[in-house]
């Protein structure tokens, strides 16, 4: 599994954007998917997951309700859907593939590297 993040920018407060993690290799479709975060001087923190089939998603409680995560096994591609942003989504966003979409960092093995979310006021 090799995953590469993309669709990070600059956005206005109350904007939206759309993240897209997807594996080069093909393979990942059978491996939960996570995003997590990381601002400047804060811990990696956990976002959002999905499970191998997306039958089951999670969500911290800081994005419930505006962020959605999803995936196209056929495109073998997850995406996270940000909307009314905030100047505190802030963050270098990575996704990683895992055994289960659960918000513990230690589940998830493949990690990609991360795409810069600034969200401006």
């Amino acid at each position: 599994v090799q995953l590469q993040a993309s669709g990070g920018g600059l956005v206005q407060a109350g904007g939206s954007l759309r993240l897209s993690c997807a594996d080069s290799t093909r393979t990942f479709s059978n491996n939960a998917v996570g995003w997590f975060r990381q601002a400047p001087g804060k811990e990696r923190e956990f976002v959002a997951a999905i499970s191998w089939n997306g039958g089951i998603t999670n969500y911290a409680d800081s994005v419930k309700g505006r962020f959605t995560i999803s995936r196209d096994n056929a495109k073998n591609t997850v995406y996270l859907l940000m909307n009314n942003l905030k100047l505190e989504d802030t963050a270098l966003y990575y996704c990683a593939a895992g055994r289960s979409s659960v918000p513990q960092r230690y589940e998830y093995i493949y990690w990609g590297q991360g795409t810069q979310v600034t969200v401006s006021s």
